[in-house]
């Protein structure tokens, strides 16, 4: 099948093209390489890659035709929390404007071709759900976002749902809870600038890449050592998903199957910033020095996924999502990428 990967030059996106390979499709990376890396697709993945703006809506619907795609996976998408609220115009323009001109695109494409919308599978958040009334996050837990990021995420999946209704679009959507790792082979893995994820701002400060100490934001939630708990995934094990998710839509299914979907991607359990922390120590053999500063405004203290619905569903069950391994992935990526050495 040949795929349109938006955002496949970035974090999740680059190994989710290689999922795609792996498993015998042929991804098009479309990226406008502001947080995505040519090198990687080119020089690692070796897949076609198509430099444009996704809002660019004649050169996308050039792409959607020349190229004979049959399917879409948009991970296309400012993700920073703090930066969606200094400039939310960027976000709504980006995450959702350029979303619709996708999605516009696609139905366009169905109907040149006379046939329905090819299926999309979208990268969602759990930040759409804010505050979670309960835990562990089931698919149906009000979504009541807290900021500009999750609201664009939000948004998008209402264009989905109204899209699906109206034009028959199928579509899968998948909100992540903490992506972590790195592909086992240490030739994919995350490269933000700036940084923001726990993990990598772990790895680099041990590495000498990123001044210390540490700074552990609240220790005082009412959890068992006082800092928060988030429900971490292998990358590799989030990418593998989208290519179920992909594959459900044309799997033969008795009865009616909804055009629309939706899944949780976690593995139902929590780690604290502090056993984190101690992952990292006892796989790099490193100390880390760590400070604490004030809670920061927002953080809920526990975001767990309820997870049944994707292993009943799709099949889905995450691999690679011990703690260890997520942290000795990323960090032979960061010794590899960014050249972190233990510095004790």
């Amino acid at each position: 099948m040949r795929v349109l990967v938006t955002g496949g030059g970035g974090y999740i996106g680059s190994h989710a093209v290689r999922a795609l390979q792996n498993a015998g499709h042929a991804p098009i990376v479309l990226d406008n390489l502001v947080h995505g890396h040519r090198d990687l697709v080119e020089q690692v993945l070796q897949a076609p890659l198509v430099v444009a703006q996704l809002g660019d809506s004649q050169q996308l619907q050039a792409i959607l035709t020349h190229q004979h795609i049959e399917a879409v996976l948009h991970f296309a998408a400012y993700t920073t929390v703090g930066e969606s609220v200094a400039d939310p115009a960027s976000y709504y323009r980006n995450n959702l404007g350029d979303t619709m001109v996708l999605l516009e695109a696609m139905v366009r494409e169905g109907q040149c071709r006379n046939r329905p919308p090819m299926p999309l599978v979208f990268s969602s958040t759990c930040a759409t759900y804010g505050h979670p009334e309960q835990m562990p996050i089931p698919e149906d837990c009000p979504q009541q976002p807290i900021n500009p990021y999750g609201r664009s995420k939000w948004m998008v999946e209402i264009l989905i749902r109204d899209w699906a209704a109206a034009y028959g679009l199928p579509a899968v959507i998948l909100r992540y809870f903490n992506a972590a790792g790195a592909d086992p082979a240490g030739d994919l893995g995350e490269d933000h600038t700036p940084e923001t994820h726990l993990i990598p701002r772990v790895l680099h400060t041990i590495g000498g890449k990123r001044p210390g100490p540490l700074m552990i934001y609240g220790d005082d939630y009412p959890t068992p050592d006082g800092t928060c708990l988030r429900d971490y995934t292998h990358v590799a094990d989030l990418a593998h998903a989208h290519v179920l998710a992909l594959e459900a839509i044309y799997r033969p299914a008795a009865g009616h199957r909804p055009s629309l979907l939706t899944y949780n991607l976690g593995t139902g359990q929590g780690h604290s910033v502090r056993e984190v922390i101690a992952a990292a120590e006892a796989v790099t053999g490193c100390p880390l020095q760590v400070s604490v500063a004030p809670r920061r405004p927002g953080d809920p203290p526990v975001l767990v996924a309820a997870t049944d619905k994707a292993k009943q569903e799709l099949g889905w069950s995450p691999r690679l999502s011990q703690l260890s391994t997520m942290v000795r992935h990323a960090w032979v990526w960061h010794q590899r990428r960014h050249g972190c050495r233990r510095t004790s």
